[in-house]
């Protein structure tokens, strides 16, 4: 800080407008030959993990693994009044359950660390120094009562808030008058009246005016821990971030971390600026809402592979949507050029569509009724696991033909073995209940249903027969049979 104070009292020019196109690294996609591609997701610890921050982290990684780079993940958790407890651990939780770990983090370390921003403070002291000294930078003493009221003022007069850049010409005598007083002032950094043009990846060319919509904003607080705008760029800096991958919230913002690069003297990453993530009735997904959180989504069991598919099929980024991608089938036909600038909705009805049991569950041919891993213990599936403790005196009950629906069913099985599908099987026990003097085909179901499973609903006799297959089936109705 000592060093910082003493840039304070130097005079530093003003840099000069910047009025043409900052110049991005030359590449259709923005991916340069022999250039290591590494990107980043960087989120708050002020939450756990959501389906928003799910998406931007998948986008990133799939990205990353598609041109063999690296996927980062650092925390930017600058503003200490807001952190949740336990949340850094439970956002690296869920990346490594939804199958998408980072390559560098704050568990697993790396050589650009460390990973949180709260551990980086030196190197934003720095950059404020270097700012500082060529003016593009300055120290703001105003209170925070003073920018209350400017912030109350503008409301009235029905304007958007804004700094009216009072410091930025305060002479060297003012500052170190100022300075006596107050040691630790927050740093602002001088926005120029002509922003960088810059080409998204997704937007197209972008050019936001910021200087005249809002004032010089605060880059270093005066407890010495940087904003969102300095963090990102000496971050993205000195971590060697090739490509950002973020919500299109960031877009307008972008113009004004150009003028840091630039005021810096950094070559700035590509930008690629993602589409917001709204619920299907185009409404923001809100954190308030506590089923949007992944540890929600695992604790009900859903499997990652569900979230990963429903999340990339609701977007672009592909020639095509469709359902059941594995990650790697996701990396491969990713293409960022494919990205549209509209609004991916997200429709959690379909999200049992989506979770499909794997393929050591579809050999059970339990297919379409089972959505979640949890469903297969409950009670209407306990027959998969335990044989029922049924007796001939139970099925005598429903139908007096026990014996002749046991053998002509019997019979079915021998005679057609394992080569039975659940609606051929459905067919042939319709047959099969025919000529059945006092039993209807519903009880010849039913009466099946109780031999196989104990109890009087479930899921379909045939998908019962089938999932168990002809010799179980077999040995549960002799048993029956036999009591």
């Amino acid at each position: 800080m000592a060093a910082l104070t003493k840039r304070l009292l130097q005079p530093g020019r003003p840099p000069a407008a910047l009025s043409r196109p900052v110049g991005l690294r030359e590449a259709s996609l923005g991916t340069d030959a022999g250039a290591a591609v590494r990107v980043r997701f960087a989120p708050s610890p002020t939450g756990f993990l959501h389906l928003g921050g799910l998406r931007t982290a998948l986008y990133n990684y799939i990205f990353a693994k598609k041109h063999r780079g690296s996927f980062i993940l650092r925390l930017e958790d600058t503003d200490q009044t807001r952190l949740v407890p336990g949340a850094a651990e439970n956002i690296e939780d869920m990346l490594e359950w939804a199958g998408i770990p980072p390559d560098e983090s704050p568990r697993r370390g790396g050589p650009a660390g460390p990973y949180q921003q709260s551990q980086r403070l030196e190197l934003y002291a720095r950059a404020a120094e270097v700012l500082l000294k060529t003016g593009a930078a300055y120290p703001c003493f105003c209170s925070p009562q003073r920018l209350e009221l400017l912030k109350k003022e503008a409301l009235r007069n029905r304007q958007t808030p804004r700094y009216d850049n009072r410091c930025r010409n305060l002479s060297q005598g003012q500052v170190a008058q100022k300075l006596a007083k107050e040691p630790k002032p927050a740093i602002r950094f001088r926005l120029e009246e002509e922003a960088p043009a810059f080409q998204d990846l997704v937007y197209g060319w972008n050019r936001h005016e910021v200087a005249s919509v809002e004032g010089d904003p605060v880059i270093l607080k005066s407890d010495g821990f940087p904003t969102y705008h300095l963090a990102c760029v000496v971050d993205d800096h000195h971590m060697g971030i090739s490509h950002v991958l973020r919500g299109s919230e960031w877009l307008v913002s972008t113009s004004k971390h150009l003028l840091l690069y630039r005021a810096l003297g950094w070559q700035p990453p590509h930008f690629a600026h993602l589409p917001l993530l709204l619920n299907k009735d185009g409404r923001k997904l809100s954190k308030r809402q506590g089923d949007i959180f992944l540890e929600h989504f695992a604790a009900v069991g859903f499997l990652p592979d569900a979230l990963l598919d429903i999340i990339t099929n609701c977007g672009s980024g592909f020639a095509e949507n469709q359902m059941g991608r594995t990650l790697p089938e996701l990396i491969t036909q990713f293409d960022v050029s494919r990205i549209t600038c509209h609004s991916a909705l997200l429709d959690l009805d379909k999200l049992p569509e989506f979770n499909r049991p794997p393929a050591c569950l579809q050999l059970l041919n339990v297919l379409g009724h089972i959505c979640r891993l949890q469903d297969l213990v409950s009670p209407a599936y306990s027959y998969l696991w335990t044989r029922p403790a049924v007796g001939r005196a139970q099925l005598g009950a429903i139908s007096e033909n026990v014996d002749v629906i046991a053998e002509r069913v019997l019979g079915l099985l021998e005679r057609s073995g394992t080569g039975l599908t659940q609606d051929a099987l459905n067919g042939e026990l319709k047959k099969l209940s025919e000529g059945l003097e006092g039993t209807k085909h519903s009880n010849v179901m039913k009466l099946l249903r109780v031999a196989l499973s104990g109890q009087l609903q479930g899921p379909p006799v045939a998908e019962m027969m089938v999932s168990l297959g002809p010799k179980e089936v077999q040995e549960r109705i002799r048993k029956v049979l036999s009591s």
